[in-house]
Protein backbone atom coordinates (compact mmCIF):
# COMPACT_ATOMS: atom_id res chain seq x y z
CA UNK A 1 0.00 0.00 0.00
CA UNK A 2 1.52 3.19 -1.09
CA UNK A 3 2.43 5.22 1.74
CA UNK A 4 0.39 8.43 1.13
CA UNK A 5 -2.79 5.92 1.27
CA UNK A 6 -1.54 5.01 4.54
CA UNK A 7 -0.59 8.54 5.84
CA UNK A 8 -4.18 9.50 5.12
CA UNK A 9 -5.57 7.12 6.84
CA UNK A 10 -3.39 7.59 9.85
CA UNK A 11 -4.75 11.49 9.92
CA UNK A 12 -8.17 10.15 9.67
CA UNK A 13 -7.65 7.67 12.18
CA UNK A 14 -5.66 10.21 14.52
CA UNK A 15 -9.07 12.66 14.14
CA UNK A 16 -11.59 10.30 15.16
CA UNK A 17 -9.53 9.75 18.48
CA UNK A 18 -8.90 13.08 19.09
CA UNK A 19 -12.78 13.96 18.40
CA UNK A 20 -14.04 10.68 20.35
CA UNK A 21 -11.64 12.31 23.18
CA UNK A 22 -12.69 15.92 23.04
CA UNK A 23 -16.31 14.08 23.35
CA UNK A 24 -15.43 12.28 26.54
CA UNK A 25 -13.56 15.27 28.17
CA UNK A 26 -16.94 17.13 27.28
CA UNK A 27 -18.71 14.61 29.39
CA UNK A 28 -16.82 14.29 32.15
CA UNK A 29 -16.42 17.93 32.74
CA UNK A 30 -20.72 17.86 33.10
CA UNK A 31 -20.15 15.16 35.18
CA UNK A 32 -17.93 16.83 37.66
CA UNK A 33 -20.30 20.20 37.56
CA UNK A 34 -23.47 18.47 38.01
CA UNK A 35 -21.70 16.87 41.23
CA UNK A 36 -20.52 19.63 42.22
CA UNK A 37 -24.46 21.11 41.74
CA UNK A 38 -25.31 18.31 43.69
CA UNK A 39 -22.84 18.54 46.85
CA UNK A 40 -23.89 22.17 47.01
CA UNK A 41 -27.52 21.27 47.75
CA UNK A 42 -26.60 18.13 49.59
CA UNK A 43 -24.54 20.60 51.69
CA UNK A 44 -27.56 23.30 51.55
CA UNK A 45 -29.98 20.44 52.23
CA UNK A 46 -27.80 19.15 55.25
CA UNK A 47 -27.69 22.49 56.87
CA UNK A 48 -31.12 22.85 56.48
CA UNK A 49 -31.94 19.72 58.22
CA UNK A 50 -29.44 20.69 60.96
CA UNK A 51 -31.34 24.01 61.39
CA UNK A 52 -34.61 22.01 61.66
CA UNK A 53 -32.89 19.68 64.07
CA UNK A 54 -32.47 22.53 66.31
CA UNK A 55 -35.57 24.08 66.07
CA UNK A 56 -37.24 20.88 66.80
CA UNK A 57 -35.14 20.45 69.51
CA UNK A 58 -36.13 23.93 71.28
CA UNK A 59 -39.28 23.14 70.61
CA UNK A 60 -39.28 20.03 72.16
CA UNK A 61 -38.11 21.73 75.44
CA UNK A 62 -40.99 24.34 75.06
CA UNK A 63 -43.05 21.52 74.87
CA UNK A 64 -41.88 19.88 77.70
CA UNK A 65 -41.65 23.53 79.56
CA UNK A 66 -45.32 23.49 78.98
CA UNK A 67 -46.71 20.02 79.66
CA UNK A 68 -44.49 20.51 83.26
CA UNK A 69 -46.62 23.82 83.53
CA UNK A 70 -50.41 22.08 82.57
CA UNK A 71 -49.03 19.18 85.43
CA UNK A 72 -48.54 22.41 88.00
CA UNK A 73 -51.87 24.11 86.87
CA UNK A 74 -53.71 21.02 86.54
CA UNK A 75 -52.44 20.36 90.31
CA UNK A 76 -53.03 23.69 91.42
CA UNK A 77 -56.62 23.53 89.55
CA UNK A 78 -57.42 20.18 91.54
CA UNK A 79 -56.69 22.13 95.16
CA UNK A 80 -58.67 25.17 93.96
CA UNK A 81 -61.35 22.93 93.15
CA UNK A 82 -61.20 20.98 96.60
CA UNK A 83 -61.07 24.45 98.42
CA UNK A 84 -63.82 25.55 96.98
CA UNK A 85 -65.89 22.45 97.49
CA UNK A 86 -64.45 23.16 101.40
CA UNK A 87 -65.63 27.03 100.96
CA UNK A 88 -69.15 25.62 99.69
CA UNK A 89 -69.34 23.18 101.94
CA UNK A 90 -68.50 25.62 105.20
CA UNK A 91 -71.09 28.46 103.76
CA UNK A 92 -73.59 26.09 103.13
CA UNK A 93 -72.74 24.89 106.45
CA UNK A 94 -72.71 28.37 108.02
CA UNK A 95 -75.96 29.28 105.55
CA UNK A 96 -77.63 25.90 107.70
CA UNK A 97 -76.31 27.42 111.23
CA UNK A 98 -77.45 30.43 110.39
CA UNK A 99 -81.09 29.09 109.66
CA UNK A 100 -80.95 27.40 112.92
CA UNK A 101 -79.67 29.86 114.74
CA UNK A 102 -82.50 32.51 113.38
CA UNK A 103 -85.11 29.97 114.30
CA UNK A 104 -83.64 29.35 117.76
CA UNK A 105 -83.42 33.33 118.32
CA UNK A 106 -87.06 33.14 116.91
CA UNK A 107 -87.98 31.00 119.44
CA UNK A 108 -86.39 32.27 122.60
CA UNK A 109 -88.24 35.50 121.43
CA UNK A 110 -91.59 33.93 121.30
CA UNK A 111 -90.84 32.81 124.69
CA UNK A 112 -89.35 35.57 126.22
CA UNK A 113 -93.00 37.18 124.78
CA UNK A 114 -94.97 34.72 126.56
CA UNK A 115 -93.05 35.09 129.80
CA UNK A 116 -93.40 39.24 129.91
CA UNK A 117 -96.86 38.18 129.27
CA UNK A 118 -96.77 35.75 132.15
CA UNK A 119 -94.88 37.78 134.77
CA UNK A 120 -97.54 40.84 132.99
CA UNK A 121 -100.84 39.01 134.17
CA UNK A 122 -98.58 37.68 137.69
CA UNK A 123 -98.07 41.56 138.23
CA UNK A 124 -101.47 41.95 137.63
CA UNK A 125 -103.20 38.97 139.55
CA UNK A 126 -100.60 40.34 142.36
CA UNK A 127 -101.80 44.13 142.39
CA UNK A 128 -105.42 43.15 142.57
CA UNK A 129 -104.77 40.70 145.34
CA UNK A 130 -103.21 43.80 146.97
CA UNK A 131 -106.03 46.02 146.20
CA UNK A 132 -108.38 43.59 147.48
CA UNK A 133 -106.41 43.00 150.59
CA UNK A 134 -106.33 46.89 151.35
CA UNK A 135 -109.85 46.96 151.04
CA UNK A 136 -111.00 44.43 153.00
CA UNK A 137 -108.48 45.36 155.88
CA UNK A 138 -108.79 48.52 155.83
CA UNK A 139 -109.58 49.17 159.55
CA UNK A 140 -106.68 46.98 160.15
CA UNK A 141 -104.46 48.98 158.81
CA UNK A 142 -106.05 52.21 159.99
CA UNK A 143 -105.32 50.87 163.83
CA UNK A 144 -101.88 49.94 162.55
CA UNK A 145 -102.14 46.25 163.26
CA UNK A 146 -101.87 45.89 159.90
CA UNK A 147 -99.10 46.36 157.10
CA UNK A 148 -99.48 45.43 153.43
CA UNK A 149 -96.82 45.62 150.99
CA UNK A 150 -96.13 44.84 147.49
CA UNK A 151 -92.23 44.90 146.00
CA UNK A 152 -91.02 42.81 142.51
CA UNK A 153 -93.94 40.29 142.48
CA UNK A 154 -93.68 39.77 146.80
CA UNK A 155 -96.79 40.35 148.36
CA UNK A 156 -96.80 40.42 152.21
CA UNK A 157 -99.26 40.98 154.68
CA UNK A 158 -97.24 41.75 158.09
CA UNK A 159 -99.96 41.02 161.14
CA UNK A 160 -98.49 42.47 164.75
CA UNK A 161 -98.91 39.15 167.00
CA UNK A 162 -101.03 41.04 169.42
CA UNK A 163 -104.20 40.85 167.03
CA UNK A 164 -103.08 36.92 166.32
CA UNK A 165 -102.48 35.58 170.10
CA UNK A 166 -102.30 36.71 173.34
CA UNK A 167 -99.54 37.01 175.31
CA UNK A 168 -97.07 33.96 175.64
CA UNK A 169 -99.49 31.78 173.72
CA UNK A 170 -99.54 29.92 170.34
CA UNK A 171 -102.72 29.50 169.55
CA UNK A 172 -104.98 31.65 167.30
CA UNK A 173 -107.53 33.80 169.54
CA UNK A 174 -111.14 34.20 168.39
CA UNK A 175 -110.86 37.98 167.55
CA UNK A 176 -107.45 36.62 165.05
CA UNK A 177 -109.35 34.32 163.67
CA UNK A 178 -111.39 36.66 161.84
CA UNK A 179 -108.52 38.79 161.08
CA UNK A 180 -107.22 36.01 158.81
CA UNK A 181 -110.83 35.24 157.63
CA UNK A 182 -110.04 38.15 155.65
CA UNK A 183 -106.96 37.83 154.52
CA UNK A 184 -108.16 34.04 153.81
CA UNK A 185 -111.21 35.38 151.41
CA UNK A 186 -108.49 36.79 149.31
CA UNK A 187 -106.14 33.98 148.97
CA UNK A 188 -108.55 31.33 148.34
CA UNK A 189 -108.52 32.37 144.89
CA UNK A 190 -104.71 32.62 144.55
CA UNK A 191 -103.71 29.43 142.72
CA UNK A 192 -99.91 30.45 141.19
CA UNK A 193 -98.43 31.69 144.12
CA UNK A 194 -96.88 29.68 146.81
CA UNK A 195 -97.86 31.21 150.57
CA UNK A 196 -95.60 31.22 153.11
CA UNK A 197 -96.16 31.98 156.81
CA UNK A 198 -93.35 33.38 158.59
CA UNK A 199 -93.18 33.59 163.01
CA UNK A 200 -91.28 36.15 164.45
CA UNK A 201 -90.74 37.58 167.83
CA UNK A 202 -88.62 39.93 169.92
CA UNK A 203 -85.70 39.61 171.91
CA UNK A 204 -87.44 38.92 175.21
CA UNK A 205 -86.32 35.64 176.24
CA UNK A 206 -89.03 33.42 177.50
CA UNK A 207 -90.65 33.59 180.73
CA UNK A 208 -90.23 30.07 183.39
CA UNK A 209 -93.48 29.34 182.77
CA UNK A 210 -93.52 29.23 179.65
CA UNK A 211 -89.94 27.43 179.06
CA UNK A 212 -90.86 23.99 179.41
CA UNK A 213 -93.56 24.29 176.48
CA UNK A 214 -91.31 27.37 174.41
CA UNK A 215 -87.63 26.62 175.43
CA UNK A 216 -86.92 29.91 173.42
CA UNK A 217 -88.14 32.44 170.87
CA UNK A 218 -87.37 30.32 168.10
CA UNK A 219 -89.92 27.30 169.45
CA UNK A 220 -92.73 29.82 170.02
CA UNK A 221 -92.52 32.15 166.46
CA UNK A 222 -92.66 28.27 164.83
CA UNK A 223 -95.55 27.22 166.90
CA UNK A 224 -97.83 30.59 166.10
CA UNK A 225 -96.47 30.21 161.90
CA UNK A 226 -97.77 26.61 161.79
CA UNK A 227 -100.64 27.23 163.62
CA UNK A 228 -101.83 29.85 161.42
CA UNK A 229 -100.99 27.86 158.38
CA UNK A 230 -103.00 25.05 159.75
CA UNK A 231 -106.17 27.15 159.96
CA UNK A 232 -105.84 28.63 156.20
CA UNK A 233 -105.32 25.01 154.69
CA UNK A 234 -108.70 24.25 157.51
CA UNK A 235 -110.47 26.95 155.64
CA UNK A 236 -109.70 25.11 152.17
CA UNK A 237 -106.69 26.61 151.20
CA UNK A 238 -104.04 24.11 148.87
CA UNK A 239 -101.70 22.76 151.56
CA UNK A 240 -99.31 21.99 148.65
CA UNK A 241 -99.00 26.07 148.92
CA UNK A 242 -98.34 26.78 152.30
CA UNK A 243 -95.11 26.73 153.89
CA UNK A 244 -94.19 27.64 157.85
CA UNK A 245 -90.53 29.15 158.96
CA UNK A 246 -89.47 30.42 161.71
CA UNK A 247 -86.60 33.24 162.48
CA UNK A 248 -87.90 33.87 166.14
CA UNK A 249 -85.73 37.13 167.53
CA UNK A 250 -83.53 37.26 164.44
CA UNK A 251 -85.18 39.10 161.67
CA UNK A 252 -85.97 42.46 163.64
CA UNK A 253 -88.06 44.89 161.24
CA UNK A 254 -87.28 47.45 164.45
CA UNK A 255 -84.67 48.29 166.98
CA UNK A 256 -85.61 46.23 170.36
CA UNK A 257 -84.70 48.90 172.69
CA UNK A 258 -88.12 50.13 172.80
CA UNK A 259 -91.20 48.90 173.55
CA UNK A 260 -92.82 50.34 170.20
CA UNK A 261 -89.89 48.60 168.16
CA UNK A 262 -90.81 45.26 169.71
CA UNK A 263 -94.21 45.66 169.17
CA UNK A 264 -93.15 45.98 165.69
CA UNK A 265 -91.01 42.73 165.29
CA UNK A 266 -93.49 40.61 167.20
CA UNK A 267 -95.56 39.86 163.98
CA UNK A 268 -96.52 37.03 161.90
CA UNK A 269 -96.01 37.47 158.09
CA UNK A 270 -97.81 36.32 155.24
CA UNK A 271 -95.96 36.02 152.13
CA UNK A 272 -96.87 35.56 148.40
CA UNK A 273 -93.88 34.28 146.29
CA UNK A 274 -93.61 32.52 143.50
CA UNK A 275 -93.98 28.85 143.11
CA UNK A 276 -90.76 27.09 143.42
Amino acid sequence: MPKKIVLSVLVVLLAAGLSACSVMQGTYQKKVDEGDTLTKRLAALQKKHDDLAAENAVLKARYEGLLADLAGMTLQMDKLTTDLAYVTDQRDKVAGDKADLDAENAKLKAENATLVKAREEQVQKVSSTYESLLEKMKSEISKGQVTISELKGKLTVNMVDSILFDSGKAEVKKGGLEILGKVISILKDVKDKAIRIEGHTDNVQISRNLAQRYPTNWELSAARAINVARYLQDEGIDPGQLSAGAYGEWKPVATNDTAEGKAKNRRIEINLVPKE
